[in-house]
């Protein structure tokens, strides 16, 4: 497209200009032609967080929600709270609260929470699903053992959106302003209609008698339409996986069981058990962690 074109050889132009001048004043204008122009070309928005495989390395949002098991399960959600929120600061991570929901006997209802440190996601992302206990609660008088679940959504921190609109996918339209402005309107195109394709995203500008400035208006505004688009989608998928993860609650769903009577904590998905439960709830439970991202990358090397 020409007005692509121009701006590309605007910007070429301009690098000119601060390669060879001494005068400040000049270089930071042609700096400022080279952004304004370079925000149209490139209409990026910047990130809040990685992309890829670097998502691993992100913080982590992680939320805890009692299941079947009434009161005891609310306990057992604490319990887990203490658990992740212990195994944080032995890794030198940070918790911070983002919601919480407590029971009058010290449970939890529910809590949100963001565990802030390089690499917090890729440590527990395999800790979503039901958590299943099984132990004799405080309230029981007869010795019974209860069995309780829990879920556990583990999420990377929400990623805001990062795009780039490629030329090929837009329809630029001029045609005259339909305003006021005498005989300027009767008689220049300057009124600009920009659509993206593959979504359908339509912005027009006649504000101003400028087509160049008409057009620059309209792709910012496309610019925060389709950002405002691409995060919905984002946000969508991502309230979509924390659904999935944490499936109804129900006790056969586990993916862990901590049985206190036999001192055992057991991940059924890789079959691997620990001891000693009391020091586990401390958060001391690297090498569970450590065995179960193994196997999965395992499992998924084996996929490919």
């Amino acid at each position: 497209m020409e007005y692509f074109e121009q701006l590309k050889n605007n910007i070429e132009k301009a690098k000119a200009i601060i390669a060879s001048a001494t005068d400040p004043e000049l270089v930071a204008l042609a700096q400022a032609e080279i952004d304004e122009a370079e925000i149209i070309l490139g209409i990026k928005k910047k990130t809040t967080g990685d992309t890829g495989n670097d998502v691993d390395r992100s913080n982590v949002i992680m939320e805890i929600r009692p299941a079947a098991g009434g009161d005891e399960a609310a306990l057992f959600a604490g319990s887990l709270f203490r658990m992740y929120g212990g195994y944080a600061v032995s890794q030198g991570f940070k918790v911070e609260i983002i919601d919480m929901n407590e029971t009058d006997i010290g449970g939890i209802k529910e809590v949100s929470f963001m565990i802030v440190g390089d690499g917090a996601y890729s440590k527990l992302k395999y800790e979503s699903g039901v958590h299943r206990v099984q132990r004799v609660p405080d309230t029981e008088s007869q010795g019974r053992i209860h069995t309780s679940t829990c879920t556990v959504a583990v999420l990377p921190e929400a990623v805001t959106v990062d795009f780039k609109i490629d030329e090929k996918d837009l329809r630029i339209d001029v045609y005259r302003s339909s305003g006021a402005g005498g005989q300027h309107v009767n008689r220049t195109e300057s009124a600009v209609r920009i659509t993206h394709i593959p979504t359908n995203t339509v912005v027009t500008c006649q504000d101003g008698r400028s087509q160049i400035k008409n057009r620059e208006t309209a792709m910012r505004v496309l610019q925060s339409k389709l950002a405002e688009h691409f995060q919905n989608q984002a946000d969508a998928q991502y309230a979509s996986e924390r659904k999935s993860q944490v499936g109804t609650g129900d006790r056969s769903e586990r993916i862990r069981t901590y049985n206190f009577p036999q001192d055992r904590v057991t991940d059924h998905r890789i079959g691997f058990s620990a001891h000693n439960l009391p020091v586990f709830m401390t958060g001391d439970i690297g090498t569970m962690l450590n065995a179960i991202s193994s196997e999965m990358k395992r499992s998924d090397e084996a996929k490919i």
